[in-house]
């Protein structure tokens, strides 16, 4: 089919949308993963409430970057297509943003607790806690609703693209969680890693409190991010 992103592109926000209920991050249909082309203006995103099941890669609505008009699509973009475009027009390193209302990340997002660095799994992807947004003001929530949820993470990231890189997460408040990554894939599998690590936190909290030494947590970072990293392989190898 003829279209302004590439079937690559389309493919792989297909693909991680699909993962989301694989991965058990969501009930019925509430989450949603876009991939952005830069170059073309505009990003990719799952339609409005269409099951998983049924979902297909002509399904999917391209949307223009610039003002959130749908540029190809039959159906409805996602209603959190605002939020999307604002984090992809706030942070310029992301390539990709999921959305999710997985249950242990939603219960530190309604208690408006960030999740904290208890360990070295969520010091392997997350530099720090994964924060969480103010709440939003009646005046937010009666006027561009979905783009000033995009605005209260850029807030709360203080329009750092740096540290949105090493913190490739948010949690809205009373709301869930937003990730974010280089790709589509990126920000769903940082969905899955956010999801992971709030149901252990919740654990260990639940045996009392922890204190993990910085320095521990700073190598895990290290190893898999920067200049230093060694974490992996190529994907030739």
């Amino acid at each position: 089919m003829s279209s302004v992103v590439s079937e690559e592109l389309r493919r792989e926000v297909l693909e991680a949308n699909l993962r989301i209920p694989r991965a058990g991050l969501a009930t019925l249909t509430w989450g949603n993963v876009s991939g952005v082309d830069r170059e073309a203006g505009v990003f990719v995103i799952k339609p409005s409430g269409v099951d998983y099941d049924a979902l297909t890669a002509e399904d999917l609505v391209v949307v223009s970057l610039a003002d959130g008009s749908v540029v190809e699509g039959r159906l409805r973009p996602s209603t959190d297509t605002e939020t999307h475009r604002s984090l992809y027009l706030a942070f310029p390193s992301i390539g990709g943003v999921t959305h999710t209302h997985s249950t242990h990340a939603v219960a530190f997002a309604q208690a408006r607790r960030p999740i904290p660095v208890l360990g070295t799994t969520h010091a392997d992807t997350f530099n720090g806690p994964v924060p969480v947004t103010a709440v939003l003001t009646p005046e937010q929530c009666a006027r561009d609703y979905e783009y000033n949820t995009g605005q209260v993470i850029v807030d709360l990231l203080g329009r750092d693209d740096v540290r949105a890189r090493e913190v490739p997460g948010a949690l809205v408040a009373h709301h869930g969680p937003f990730t974010w990554g280089a790709t589509a894939t990126k920000s769903l599998e940082h969905a899955i890693i956010c999801e992971a690590v709030a149901e252990m936190a919740l654990h260990t909290l639940a045996l009392g409190p922890a204190d993990p030494p910085q320095h521990l947590l700073d190598r895990h970072f290290t190893r898999k991010h920067g200049p230093d990293a060694y974490y992996g392989n190529p994907p030739s190898a």
